[in-house]
């Protein structure tokens, strides 16, 4: 199994980049998450892979860190009615720590918010997936996912404590972090999310 790829990005769009490598273009589906998290055009790429083979096609997914890329293989290998598509779009709408934080309270609400999911898939998500997504495994992942800090996950807190409902402050939360650049605070992020 491919759980790596490592090239120059050659293009990018929210759902898909190609990287080339040894003069191969793979083309890697991606989250949006991730697509936000890409390198310009041109410059060098690693992504953490999983490649489902059908009888007629293979598709690549890829994902900016093992925790994200680990989470997929969960939803698609344990949950009832939760393919690669889906599971791709919850990546695309719910960053990792704010996901698991919704499967561990229960929030049905946020997780029927992903495009496509209706509020049977998102009770499933709960059933299926709360007793795999620990403590540990979300301190974990939370880690991973933002770096080793938990300024995002902070930042999210904050805005859903000022009223906003978890997928807009995790969204709005998502731009301030890329508006800001490399590992900005919790303060500089809420800031920016107001704005």
């Amino acid at each position: 199994m491919i759980t790596s790829i490592q090239g120059t990005l050659t293009s990018a769009t929210p759902l898909r980049a190609v990287i080339e490598l040894n003069g191969l273009g793979y083309e890697v589906h991606i989250p949006v998450t991730t697509a936000e998290k890409l390198p310009a055009p041109g410059k060098p790429v690693k992504l953490h892979t999983h490649v489902v083979y059908r009888e007629d096609n293979q598709v690549l997914y890829g994902f900016h860190g093992e925790a994200e890329r680990d989470f997929f293989r969960l939803m698609i290998e344990q949950v009832t009615g939760v393919g690669p598509k889906v599971a791709l779009t919850i990546l695309s709408k719910l960053s990792l720590p704010v996901l698991e934080g919704a499967i561990r309270a229960g929030d049905i609400a946020t997780l029927a918010q992903c495009p496509g999911i209706g509020r049977k898939t998102a009770e499933r998500l709960v059933v299926e997936l709360k007793a795999k997504v620990g403590a540990t495994s979300g301190n974990a992942a939370m880690a991973a996912s933002t770096g080793g800090n938990s300024a995002h996950a902070d930042a999210v807190a904050a805005l859903g404590a000022l009223g906003y409902k978890p997928a807009d402050a995790e969204q709005a939360v998502r731009r301030a972090a890329l508006a800001l650049g490399e590992e900005p605070t919790t303060e500089a992020l809420i800031k920016r999310a107001l704005n």
